[in-house]
């Protein structure tokens, strides 16, 4: 299969010369455009010329970090969904890149399907679907701001707020579900990480937080209801 000029156009970050050939053959053979950058300098240059629908970024680079990498372009832009590769399994590290602000990780070795299958889950996060017609959602008051779960947009006095497609796809669940408490096993499945921990779902819904509440340490919307998961109580 052969990309099309429409097709998501992934950038693939790896020092290991090998690796980085190979998964750039097999993603272009699955559909996609390909880029590919052997360092996170390389990457940058890449990100500063081209507009990008992914990136899969390896965490042990020589020089700077994939992880090091993540923390900044979640700092100061753009704004693009990441998969990190990583060849430790541990979940701090898994965590740790979700603290940085990945949208999903794969432990080394993997199978390249399943690399797939990832990319195009995030993709599909990325642009959320609206609800079915039948559901009635409309737009969530969150303070200051209002939710419109149809867009999947988050807006304010200060216009659209900024959020990563594990952001906003988490914001989408609570507020299709409001007042409804969301266990953290329906929240990993809404994200399309079925498989991540308790301590990942608590950074993501952490990381939200800090976009939606006047003080992330005392929660008001995003409220925790211990023993059972998380609930989104709209309103001023």
């Amino acid at each position: 299969m052969s990309a099309t000029t429409d097709a998501p156009h992934l950038l693939v970050v790896d020092d290991d010369a090998r690796l980085r050939a190979l998964l750039q053959r097999f993603l272009a053979e699955q559909g996609f455009r390909v880029t590919a950058a052997a360092d996170a300098a390389a990457a940058r240059r890449a990100l500063a010329a081209v507009s990008f629908d992914l990136m899969v970024l390896d965490v042990m680079m020589p020089g700077e970090s994939g992880l090091e990498l993540t923390e900044s372009l979640r700092r100061d832009g753009p704004e693009v969904p990441i998969l990190m590769l990583t060849a430790r399994g541990a979940p701090d590290d898994r965590v740790a890149g979700f603290e940085m602000g990945v949208d999903d990780y794969l432990a080394k070795p993997f199978d390249p399907r399943e690399l797939a299958l990832r990319i195009r889950t995030i993709l599909r996060r990325a642009a959320p679907p609206p609800p079915p017609a039948d559901t009635g959602a409309g737009p969530v008051q969150i303070g200051t701001r209002w939710f419109d779960p149809q867009r999947a947009e988050l807006r304010g006095p200060e216009g659209v707020v900024r959020l990563t497609g594990g952001e906003q796809s988490l914001l989408l669940a609570l507020a299709q579900r409001p007042n409804e408490v969301l266990s953290r096993e329906e929240i990993a499945a809404a994200l399309g990480t079925p498989e991540a921990g308790e301590r990942a779902i608590d950074v993501q819904v952490t990381r939200l937080r800090r976009k939606i509440e006047p003080d992330p340490r005392e929660p008001r919307f995003v409220q925790t209801v211990r023993h059972r998961g998380y609930v989104l109580r709209p309103g001023l």
